[in-house]
């Protein structure tokens, strides 16, 4: 723990976190980029040294991108698509500022847990990262799969369409397997449409649209009162929803140890079992604390895990993981079982500094709360403008293309006419992100089923297949007993008045 605070290393930590919440709360700027994008900083530093702002760099940007999720309703990644659901109601009331405060307080417990197993359990973790083959991948996927009919959305029927539209968008582009062309009509989606212009495109243009034609009318010139919210206060409500906290943390620890599934699933996971679990349900979607507890608790206890795998048997558990993978070999550094053995100064350096890195992320967090919250009285005709450019942004810097943002403003305007018919984004990205891994694992799945067994037994027998079907079922079983008793509930509530 000493060498995280020699006075180099430290200021390399404090940079990576500050660097990470800037380049999070920027909407196009994913976890996977901003560690990327800092790579070429660390080749005349150490390699503990570059690991410390890279890890730094990790931890923070996961829990910056809840800052536009919650303030602009455009998630900052992949990850902070469930914050948006309940955060940016929030702040909608006035109350953004508490719910970055809960955000980052649940990203900092979340996140302590998760470095925690990283540290304590490594070995274990490993063996049981392993036991995870095609088949428990592809029934995962379709776990995340039955979350879309009961996520922010009017009924379960218009989630499940939602769905079903984002599993359809994942098909366009060349097939990864079998390499045939599927839906391009156009040369913009020649190679598929990339999921952060599409995220940018369904969560920022129909916000967009709204607020112009807010900005053009009498009703738009309302401003909202933004609350002080007091950090103690803050962290009394957190540690209060344990329900919430405790279930985040868990989903997102299992989640992000499973190798080629990453973080995009496991905050909207979370908030669908912490809305099952919950007595108050029908809150959810209405600027419900649990629901932003929830879900950053989750993504950011996903980040330790995810290292698991890379750390002792040279897998990335995620996209960032693998970019961090790179920045290892570029040290000379080959992660595996001998790297305790034969660096332990880099690997415990590294470790200890994304333990403290959550803290320090918690506090600059914590600080710029309240600050971050007056975006809310900016008038609506200049938010939507800086939004408008944002998304521009965000989508030509993935790829450095226009088709990417064509697209995005394309499923923007379509989403926009969808949300007036009670449609979701959520459960469309949700289908976006799902489908290309439910599809390759299927396929994957099937070829070795072929050359050892049938696809029947693959698929439908082992301990851990069956316990994911079982749990499946019950989610479907669960979300469609939620509908019919919401719908009796509504009818009594009508004959009553």
């Amino acid at each position: 723990m000493g060498d995280v605070f020699t006075p180099f290393n430290f200021m390399l930590l404090l940079i990576g976190t500050i660097g990470g919440l800037i380049l999070g709360a920027t909407p196009g700027l994913s976890p996977t980029m901003a560690v990327a994008l800092l790579i070429p900083f660390t080749f005349r530093l150490e390699a503990a040294q570059g690991l410390i702002l890279l890890g730094a760099a990790y931890t923070s940007t996961v829990a910056g991108g809840a800052v536009s999720a919650i303030l602009l309703k455009i998630p900052g990644a992949p990850a902070n698509i469930a914050t948006t659901l309940d955060g940016h109601t929030m702040a909608q009331k006035g109350q953004g500022a508490k719910a970055l405060q809960l955000s980052f307080l649940a990203s900092a417990v979340g996140g302590v847990f998760g470095v925690l197993l990283l540290i304590f359990l490594t070995p274990v973790l490993a063996k049981w990262a392993l036991a995870f083959g095609p088949s428990h991948l592809f029934w995962l996927a379709i776990l995340g799969v039955t979350v879309i009919g009961s996520l922010d959305s009017s009924s379960l029927v218009k989630g499940l369409l939602s769905g079903c539209i984002g599993l359809w968008l994942a098909t366009i582009g060349f097939d990864d397997i079998m390499g045939a062309q599927r839906f391009i009509f156009h040369p913009a989606v020649g190679g598929g449409i990339n999921v952060i212009p599409a995220l940018i495109g369904l969560f920022a243009i129909p916000q967009v649209i709204t607020m112009f034609a807010k900005g053009r009318s009498s009703s738009g010139a309302e401003v909202i009162v933004v609350q002080k919210s007091p950090i103690k206060a803050a962290i009394q409500e957190v540690f209060s929803r344990k329900r919430a906290l405790a279930i985040g943390t868990a989903v997102g620890s299992v989640i992000g140890l499973i190798p080629g599934v990453g973080g995009q699933i496991a905050g909207l996971v979370a908030y669908d079992q912490s809305k099952k679990f919950s007595p108050e349900s029908e809150k959810f979607g209405t600027g419900h604390s649990e629901g932003v507890i929830a879900a950053e608790a989750a993504n950011n206890a996903m980040v330790g895990p995810s290292l698991v795998p890379l750390l002792t048997l040279s897998i990335p558990g995620s996209p960032t993981a693998a970019v961090l993978l790179g920045g290892l070999l570029i040290h000379g550094i080959f992660p595996g079982s001998d790297l305790f053995d034969n660096h332990p100064d880099v690997a415990w350096t590294f470790i200890n500094s994304m333990l403290i890195g959550q803290i320090l992320m918690c506090i600059f967090g914590l600080y710029v709360a309240g600050l971050a919250a007056s975006v809310a009285r900016v008038p609506h005709s200049v938010m939507a403008a800086v939004v408008l450019g944002l998304a521009v942004f965000g989508s030509y810097s993935v790829q450095n293309s226009m088709g990417d943002v064509y697209v995005m403003a394309s499923l923007g305007v379509g989403m926009y006419f969808l949300e007036r018919f009670g449609f979701s984004a959520a459960p469309l990205v949700l289908g976006l992100i799902l489908g290309p891994i439910a599809e390759a694992n299927f396929i994957q799945g099937s070829m070795i089923a072929n050359a050892t067994s049938s696809v029947g037994s693959y698929f439908f027998t082992g301990p851990l297949n069956l316990t994911l079907i079982i749990i499946v079922v019950a989610s479907i079983a669960y979300s469609a007993w939620m509908e019919v008793r919401n719908r009796r509930y509504t009818s009594k509530e009508e004959i009553m008045q």
